[in-house]
C-alpha cells in the first residue's frame, strides 16, 4: 500500500512538472525575447513577399502580426524568417520560429507524425494548373495535359496530388521538381515545362510577376482540398492556445462588425455581450470577462490584434481580395452566414 501510495505521488509530481513545462514554454520567451519569430514564404504575393526595404505584407504576415499584438500589444513586434517548402517543418520543430504562418496545406501526417499542431485555417484553398495560352493553345482543362511536362515545387502536397489526379485519369506525365519556387516558376517562363501547378491562390499570384500575364491562363479544375493555416509545436498547449484564439477572434471580429477603425468606438458604446467578452470589457461588478486572462494574456488582446491589423474580412480584402491587384473572390473563405468555410467558436 506504500509503495502504491509512493507512486501516485510521483505520477502526480511528474504530471504537474509536465504542466508546468507546457506552460512556461513559447509564450513565455516571446515575451522575454520582445517578438514573435515567424517563418513565412520566400515570396508570395498576397500571402507573404517583402519590398525593397524588406518590409514585409501578407495573409500570413498579417496573422504574425495579429499574434504579437495580441501578446506584446505591438504587432510590429515580429522579426520573419524566409523558408524554403523543405526547411518550415525543421525550423518550427527545432524551435528556431515561434510560428509557421507560411501558406502551409494541413494534412494528417503533418498533424500527427511531425510533432506539429494547426491552429485554424486562414485560407480555404485547392490546388490547380498554369499554362501558356500562347505555346499551348489547345490546352483548355487538366485532361488536355496528358503526357505534359509539369514544373512544381519540391516538398510540397503539390507532387502527391499531381500523382494520384493524374493516375485517377489515367494520363501520363513527367514531373519536374525546384527546391525553390523562383525556380520552378523560371523553368516553367523558359518552356522546360508545359505547365506549373501550386495552390489556385498562388498561381494568380504568380501570374502577375510573369513577362506577360495575360498570355498565361489558370485551368478551371481544382484536384485537391488545400486549408491553409499557421502551425505551432506539438505539448505546448498555452501557445497552441494563443495563435488558434487569436485567428478565431479576426473571424468572430468580421461577425461582429468590429473593424480595426471602430473596435475602440464598439468597445465603449456596445450592449452586445458577445463584443464585450471579446473585448474584454468588464462588467457591473468590475471585473473584466477573465478570457485574456485565461490564455495567459491581458484583457485587452483581441482589441489590439483588431485595431492594429483588422479583422478576417479587412485582412483577406488588402491582401488577396478586392483591394489588392489579385482581386480574389472571398468564395469558401466567406463567413459561413454567407456561405463560406469562415467560423469560429464563440467566446463565452
Amino acid at each position: 500500500m506504500k509503495n502504491k501510495l509512493i507512486t501516485l505521488m510521483l505520477g502526480a509530481a511528474a504530471s504537474v512538472a509536465i504542466a508546468g513545462a507546457a506552460t512556461a514554454g513559447t509564450l513565455d520567451d516571446v515575451r522575454q525575447h520582445g517578438f514573435v519569430q515567424c517563418g513565412v514564404s520566400q515570396g508570395l504575393m498576397g500571402f507573404s513577399v517583402p519590398d525593397a526595404q524588406n518590409n514585409w505584407t501578407g495573409m500570413d504576415v498579417d496573422f504574425c502580426r495579429a499574434i504579437a499584438a495580441a501578446v506584446l500589444g505591438d504587432a510590429t513586434k515580429v522579426k520573419f524568417t524566409p523558408l524554403t517548402a523543405k526547411e518550415r517543418f525543421t525550423a518550427l520543430q527545432s524551435g528556431e520560429i515561434d510560428v509557421l504562418s507560411r501558406n502551409t496545406t494541413w494534412t494528417m501526417s503533418r498533424d500527427t507524425s511531425l510533432g506539429l499542431k494547426f491552429a485554424g485555417i486562414m485560407y480555404y484553398d485547392g490546388q490547380g494548373f498554369i499554362v501558356n495560352s500562347k505555346k499551348h493553345a489547345n490546352v483548355k482543362s487538366v485532361n488536355d495535359l496528358a503526357g505534359a511536362t509539369i514544373c512544381t515545387q519540391s516538398g510540397t502536397t503539390t507532387e502527391l496530388n499531381i500523382a494520384d489526379y493524374f493516375k485517377s485519369q489515367k494520363l501520363d506525365y513527367k514531373l519536374l521538381t525546384f527546391e525553390k519556387n523562383d525556380e520552378a516558376i523560371a523553368a516553367y517562363q523558359d518552356g522546360r515545362c508545359d505547365a506549373y501547378s501550386t495552390d489556385q491562390s498562388g498561381l494568380y499570384a504568380q501570374r502577375l510577376k510573369m513577362q506577360v500575364p495575360d498570355d498565361n491562363l489558370v485551368l478551371p479544375e481544382i484536384i485537391s482540398k488545400e486549408p491553409l493555416g499557421p502551425v505551432v509545436r506539438q505539448g505546448d498547449d498555452a501557445w497552441f492556445n494563443v495563435v488558434k484564439w487569436v485567428y478565431f477572434a479576426l473571424v468572430n471580429a468580421e461577425e461582429l462588425g468590429l473593424t480595426s477603425q471602430n473596435v475602440e468606438d464598439m468597445k465603449k458604446t456596445s450592449t452586445n455581450p458577445e463584443i464585450q467578452r471579446l473585448l474584454g470589457v468588464a462588467s457591473s461588478d468590475g471585473k473584466a470577462a477573465g478570457f485574456g486572462i485565461g490564455m495567459g494574456l491581458d484583457e485587452g488582446w483581441a482589441e489590439a490584434a483588431i485595431k492594429q491589423v483588422g479583422n478576417y474580412g479587412e485582412i483577406f480584402d488588402r491582401n488577396v481580395g478586392q483591394g489588392s491587384p489579385l482581386k480574389i473572390e472571398r468564395g469558401k473563405n466567406a463567413l459561413w452566414k454567407d456561405g463560406g468555410l469562415q467560423y469560429a467558436p464563440p467566446v463565452r
